[in-house]
């Protein structure tokens, strides 16, 4: 049984936004589905966030499928980069994923920066899935889309750019339902294909 796992943002939560919908829509279809709650969201650490996704996640295997939102794409992509070798997982749907960060504040900048000065091995995270896609919004106000052209050349990534969706916030961007983000898992697991 194909599973997917959906790993909130930066002060994220299991019932935020769009979250509910997609876990609802991908169980009716047959999928295992978790929203795990990533520890302190007000502060993403990677020394954190990565290995409590690798314990949620087990035994990574070619019928899981990881689907992030902001800063969760980046904890997806240095999950990956920490897998042996011979691991390998179906692919990922990273939602407002960066590379780079338009930023407000002093202190987003503090817990950003690790973040976004922590270099990634693209090649190793290749290495485990080469099934990327990697979703935008136009007028997003922290990713800017200078981030699709980099999960292009960074990932081989299918990227998606979407008009007035924000930072597919529930809140702010009234984002509750993402069908983008629905279509991509089921493309990536080859359902959408039948």
């Amino acid at each position: 049984m194909p599973r997917v796992i959906i790993v909130h943002g930066w002060d994220g939560y299991p019932e935020e936004g769009w979250f509910p919908w997609l876990k609802r829509e991908l169980e009716k279809k047959g999928f295992e589905v978790q929203v795990p709650a990533m520890p302190n969201p007000a502060e993403p650490k990677i020394e954190t966030w990565v290995p409590h996704l690798a314990k949620i996640v087990g035994e990574p295997d070619e019928d899981l499928f990881l689907v992030g939102h902001s800063i969760g794409c980046q904890t997806i992509l240095r999950y990956l980069e920490s897998l042996h070798a011979d691991k390998k997982i179906g692919g990922a749907v990273l939602v407002a994923g960066f590379f780079k960060l338009i930023l407000g504040t002093n202190e987003e900048e503090e817990t950003a920066k690790p973040w976004l000065e922590t270099p990634i091995d693209f090649g190793k995270v290749k290495s485990h899935s080469n099934n990327f896609t990697a979703v935008f919004s136009d007028n997003d106000p922290f990713v800017s889309l200078e981030n699709k052209k980099l999960f292009e050349e960074n990932l081989g990534a299918k990227t998606i750019v979407l008009s007035n969706k924000g930072h597919f916030s529930g809140g702010m961007d009234k984002c509750f339902e993402l069908p983008i983000a629905l279509e991509s898992v089921l493309e990536l697991t080859q359902y959408g294909k039948q």
